[in-house]
């Protein structure tokens, strides 16, 4: 009797398991799935590469599948979707031009920022109320951008400087705490699992970053993590997932828009959206292995990285 019920036991441990690996994984399996049906159609109809952009060898596609999942690592583990990481292996390693590698990472964040959602959902590392408010607020502002950067074209260099200047305060504050120099503001309860703070504000400060998203062709977790941390107090680890899920509309926006105007190579897309899937699972099965501190000091070093970039840009020095 004791034997069987051991067994019966073994049985439901291992049902358990089963079940949870499908709720953890099944939206990742179904996602590369459609990646490899969007694939096929699209190497037969002739589709695989677009007008003007590099034929991809295999030593590209590898490549572009490691950088995928190097973006999407970063993505899960910080809350944005990888475009620094992916954008300048395009244009400056694989001589993308440079609206191809704008058009062609946001399409490619799509998948990064669906796979990273979900896996901090199934871990509960995310506010969908907040998300939503973010994320909706921010789609109507991605469209307010793109219509704003048609007549401010010109101008772009001198947003970015000022977008540049703009986050070497964010990126310096996040150093300091992460490194244990200063203290942060507020004794933020970092076992939370919400978000505190007006659900209005955080529309408005959605569609400021949906606004900036369609102007700078980022995807905007470079603004809205910060953001979360310091006008609203979120704990880190529930900041990750909320920005990488306030992020799928305002990419799939984005993405779309670029597909329809032809600045994205289908295959390049493809490739490093595939890699990014599996990049984000990583990131956010492992955030909660690094003390908020840790991670704090990761993604001030990024923005940082980022805030030099736009900086330097101005100047007409590009930097990796």
């Amino acid at each position: 009797m004791s034997g069987g019920g051991t067994q019966v036991g073994k049985e439901r441990v291992q049902e358990l398991s089963a079940d949870g690996f499908v709720k953890k994984y099944l939206p990742t399996i179904v996602l590369l799935s459609a990646i490899i049906a969007i694939m096929a159609a699209a190497f037969s109809t002739g589709n695989w590469t677009q007008g003007g952009s590099p034929q991809i060898t295999f030593v590209d596609g590898i490549l572009l599948v490691v950088v995928g999942v190097a973006a999407g690592l970063l993505g899960g583990l910080i809350g944005t979707g990888g475009c620094s990481v992916m954008l300048p292996i395009l244009h400056f390693w694989l001589k993308y031009s440079a609206p191809l590698a704008i058009g062609t990472t946001l399409f490619a964040v799509i998948f990064t920022t669906l796979s990273g959602a979900y896996g901090h959902l199934v871990r509960k590392n995310l506010d969908k109320s907040a998300a939503l408010w973010i994320g909706g607020a921010g789609t109507l502002g991605v469209l307010v951008g793109s219509w704003i950067f048609t007549i401010l074209v010109k101008y772009v260099n001198l947003l970015n400087l000022t977008l540049g200047l703009a986050f070497l305060w964010p990126s310096f504050r996040m150093m300091v705490e992460g490194a244990g120099i200063a203290k942060p503001k507020a004794a933020v309860d970092q076992s939370g699992e919400s978000i505190t703070g007006s659900r209005v504000l955080m529309g408005l400060f959605g569609f400021v970053i949906g606004i900036l998203t369609g102007i700078v062709g980022l995807g905007g977790g470079y603004a809205l993590v910060p953001g979360l941390i310091y006008m609203f107090d979120a704990p880190v680890y529930v900041t990750m997932g909320t920005s990488l899920a306030a992020m799928i509309p305002l990419a799939i926006m984005g993405g779309v828009i670029k597909l329809a105007q032809g600045y994205v190579a289908l295959g390049a897309g493809l490739l490093l959206g595939a890699g990014t899937i599996v990049g984000a699972q990583i990131g956010a099965a492992t955030i909660k292995r690094f003390k908020p501190n840790a991670l704090k000091l990761i993604f001030g070093v990024y923005f940082l990285y980022v805030a030099l970039k736009f900086i330097t840009g101005y100047f007409g020095i590009a930097i990796w």
